[in-house]
């Protein structure tokens, strides 16, 4: 089964009472980790649903004297009642013990979004060359010295490429990039494991933590390029202001560096946003929706000559719309209505801009300046 959305986690008698759900209609609920109840998928995915289960409670009936204490049990009916929408997200719950109600509330997407969900207990295995192959590569990723490695081969590429001074401007954009994602995940309360650049890939901003909501999807990913906007702003004004071409060049070849991360392709933060919108659209007419805006987005890439552009806008278009059809199977919140419409303009603005800072730098008819248009135009 595909892994499912925490959506309650409470006490109850004494024991984590713990519900997990998904977008198909799953519900799978668990007392002391053990499954108690659950329901089958269904077209009605929301609304209420009532999950029962007994309990057989003992206790002692005297102070014990010499020996063991007798007990009596008893058997008890532990009732638990939902009603779940999805879009906009709200979770009412009511617990009972034998029509005795015990705990009731509200949860909301600002709850799933603060919730650690529950880890499962892994069995131990043997010893075995790829367990201390994955344990080796674990604490290399996490020691800090492969961070310094990284970051003086990515100097070095750049510098190969370029210049020494504009790699090192580069490898600030990188990092200024990656650091509107640790922004982002450190808003969501997930604990971050700091950034690592990759020679000619990049970077990559790593938490330990998983994200429970598409919304944190968005903004995790498109504050990357957000930041990388403002980067190329700032360059792009201190150009204006001194006219040394350096800033000029930077401005360019960041925008172009987070356009092309603004692409609809996975693993990509184009494709992470587009797919989170596009995945939360419950109904034909929103996927329908997604597809003329796809459409209208290759028609003006090949309208202006973007024909880079545009080529791969059809492919990760096409490759979201193949996959809308297993959006019920992600165990992410969706996206309400407004998160849709925001996250869309959010996304084509960021997009507008960079490219427009690529065309403002290509017109001043400096050969250097004019590359990044003319690599979007091959």
């Amino acid at each position: 089964m595909e892994p499912e959305l925490e959506l309650l986690k409470i006490d109850c008698l004494g024991k984590p009472l713990r519900l997990e759900g998904s977008l198909a209609g799953w519900q799978q609920l668990f007392w002391d980790n053990q499954l108690v109840s659950q329901k089958a998928a269904s077209i009605d995915n929301g609304g209420l649903k009532v999950h029962e289960f007994e309990l057989t409670l003992t206790r002692p009936t005297t102070e014990p004297q010499d020996g063991d204490a007798p007990v009596t049990s008893h058997t008890t009916l532990i009732r638990l009642e939902t009603d779940l929408v999805w879009q906009p997200f709200r979770f009412d719950y009511r617990l009972l013990q034998d029509d005795e109600v015990l705990t009731q509330g509200t949860r909301t997407e600002k709850d799933i979004e603060r919730q650690t969900p529950e880890v499962p207990v892994v069995k131990q295995q043997k010893v075995s060359i790829v367990g201390l192959a994955s344990l080796g590569f674990k604490l290399l990723k996490s020691a800090k010295v492969i961070k310094v490695v990284l970051a003086g081969a990515s100097v070095a590429a750049y510098s190969w490429l370029f210049s020494f001074q504009f790699a090192l401007a580069l490898i600030a954009c990188l990092v200024f990039h990656e650091y509107g994602h640790i922004r982002a995940m450190k808003y969501f309360g997930m604990k971050t494991k700091g950034i690592y650049l990759i020679p000619f890939m990049g970077g990559l901003a790593l938490s330990d933590e998983k994200i429970n909501t598409r919304w944190q999807d968005v903004v995790i990913s498109i504050m990357g390029p957000t930041f990388g906007l403002l980067m190329s702003v700032g360059a792009l004004m201190a150009y204006h202001a001194t006219g040394h071409v350096f800033f000029a060049g930077l401005a360019a070849f960041n925008a172009l560096l987070n356009l092309f991360n603004l692409l609809p392709i996975l693993p990509l933060d184009g494709g992470h946003i587009l797919k989170s919108i596009s995945f939360s659209m419950n109904s034909i007419t929103g996927l329908i929706v997604c597809v003329i805006g796809a459409a209208l987005g290759v028609y003006v890439s090949y309208t202006l000559g973007l024909a880079l552009l545009g080529f791969l806008l059809l492919i990760g278009s096409v490759e979201i719309i193949v996959e809308w059809r297993a959006r019920h199977q992600s165990h992410l919140l969706p996206l309400d209505r407004y998160g849709q419409i925001f996250s869309t303009l959010w996304y084509l603005l960021t997009v507008a801009a960079l490219v427009g800072i690529i065309w403002h730098l290509a017109g001043t008819g400096d050969d250097m300046l004019g590359l990044p248009l003319k690599i979007l135009q091959s």
